[in-house]
């Protein structure tokens, strides 16, 4: 084993790759095409082991909302290491920051109706706990038939087996299954691509509303625990619904007594130019999961926030069928807390809200003028915030994707010149710092065509 002071640049360099799996990646395919070594980062920056700084467009994974500068928050975790650096919440105990953060983040979403949280240490950790909730909310409720989840195809909800078994998208599957019985898929609003060749996207939400319709039919209402989705498509390749969709999917659910599970793990917080993506689009689901942008990524932290229907119907309960068996080792983790309570009090002060909206604009009305042109650009969406994507073709007429190696060469291009973005199939999805000023936007937008350039 080296020494502690033989971990140098070279030694980086020679082991990248080797050792390390990464998520979302081929083994052999990190191995040949050797990741980009990050060492610091500052702003909306990162640099790499060679000296390279870019704008990271990606804004970590979704979830540095706030930048690498943030002093609040890297301040209250090293307060609170120094303090009190663990403590479970499991029943019988608790610890003051676990309970002042209870306080702020269903006072940060009580206008989506939320009333209790219950902590986890992250996005994937958030949506199982929903699905493991709902299944039990109908049992307090004297439902027990209602076990099944509906979700959209192209949706995204992590990588525990009830995420992916809700995922919409056969890569986080097909190698996995079989995985958990009872999901079914409808269609997402996906105006590009989807089975009813529909491009209006007001026509498409109707269109898929009947298909939700119909399965509920097919499965039986009284089956079905709850509906998930994300209030906008992300991992999927940023797809807006129309503003009619999600506020029809509560109508819908409501309408059969099933429960309605926003994941909001990237639309919460800002990200879309509302303060929660259910906001966007007038909507208070059942529950909602979150993560991410909580800590600005700055501590692995998540939450599934619960409406006041369904905690009634479990503090109510004297059978003892609420009791939660459920839960985590890192649930509420004071450093976590600590984390959470400065970067919310950072998200207020900011008001990155605005700037998510201004700048989204921006980059969208950019990424547009790119597609006019440049013909690999098949697709572009976004116009909600701080989340857009371009869908690569290599023929427009027939919509057939770009060659995975021309994608790469686009993302190492962009990076040579001067910005991070991140490479999903053949979508480009960017998603920078909620704090992103208008001329490192344009930095960006230069990067993506200098990409797209090379790769045409």
């Amino acid at each position: 084993m080296p020494e502690s002071n033989s971990f140098d640049d070279n030694f980086l360099r020679e082991m990248n790759a080797r050792q390390v799996w990464h998520p979302m990646a081929h083994p052999a395919e990190s191995q040949a095409n050797l990741p980009v070594i990050l060492k610091s980062g500052h702003g909306v920056r990162v640099t790499d082991i060679d000296g390279h700084e870019v704008i990271d467009a990606v804004g970590g994974l979704w979830n540095v909302n706030l930048g690498y500068s943030c002093e609040p928050v890297k301040q209250a975790i090293a307060d609170q290491l120094a303090e009190l650096p663990y403590a479970n919440i499991f029943r019988g105990v608790s610890n003051d920051k676990v309970i002042r953060l209870a306080h702020e983040v269903v006072d940060f979403f009580a206008p989506d109706g939320m009333a209790r949280a219950f902590f986890t240490s992250g996005g994937s950790d958030s949506v199982e706990t929903a699905l493991r909730l709902a299944r039990q909310y109908h049992k307090v409720n004297g439902e027990p038939s209602r076990t099944k989840f509906l979700s959209l195809k192209k949706g995204y909800h992590g990588t525990h087996f009830g995420g992916a078994s809700v995922n919409g998208n056969a890569n986080f599957r097909t190698q996995y299954e079989p995985l958990l019985a009872g999901c079914f898929h409808i269609p997402a609003p996906y105006t590009y691509r989807n089975p009813f060749n529909q491009t209006d996207p007001a026509q498409l939400a109707k269109s898929c509303i009947a298909a939700l319709e119909d399965e509920i039919r097919f499965q039986g209402p009284g089956t079905i625990a709850a509906f998930i989705m994300e209030p906008i498509l992300g991992a999927g390749g940023v797809i807006p619904p129309h503003e009619s969709f999600m506020p029809m999917v509560r109508e819908v659910c409501d309408r059969h007594g099933i429960l309605l599970i926003a994941d909001e793990v990237i639309t919460g917080f800002g990200r879309t130019g509302a303060w929660s993506g259910s906001r966007l689009w007038g909507v208070q689901p059942d529950m909602m999961c979150i993560a991410k942008a909580i800590t600005s990524g700055y501590f692995p932290l998540g939450a599934t926030m619960i409406n006041d229907r369904i905690a009634d119907a479990f503090e109510a309960d004297s059978s003892g069928t609420a009791a939660i068996g459920h839960g985590y080792t890192y649930s509420g983790h004071p450093v976590g807390a600590a984390a959470a309570l400065a970067a919310l009090a950072e998200t207020r002060r900011l008001d990155v809200v605005g700037n998510a909206a201004a700048r989204g604009t921006q980059l969208f009305d950019g990424m547009r003028a790119l597609a006019d042109q440049y013909e690999m650009i098949g697709d572009v969406r976004g116009g909600h915030g701080l989340m857009a994507a371009m869908e690569l073709v290599s023929d427009r007429d027939t919509k057939a994707p770009v060659d995975g190696k021309l994608a790469i060469k686009v993302q190492k291009t962009a990076y040579e010149a001067g910005a991070l973005i991140r490479v999903s199939g053949p979508n480009m999805i960017i998603s920078p710092s909620l704090i992103i000023d208008e001329a490192d936007i344009d930095t960006v937008l230069s990067a993506i065509e200098a990409g797209v350039k090379a790769a045409s």
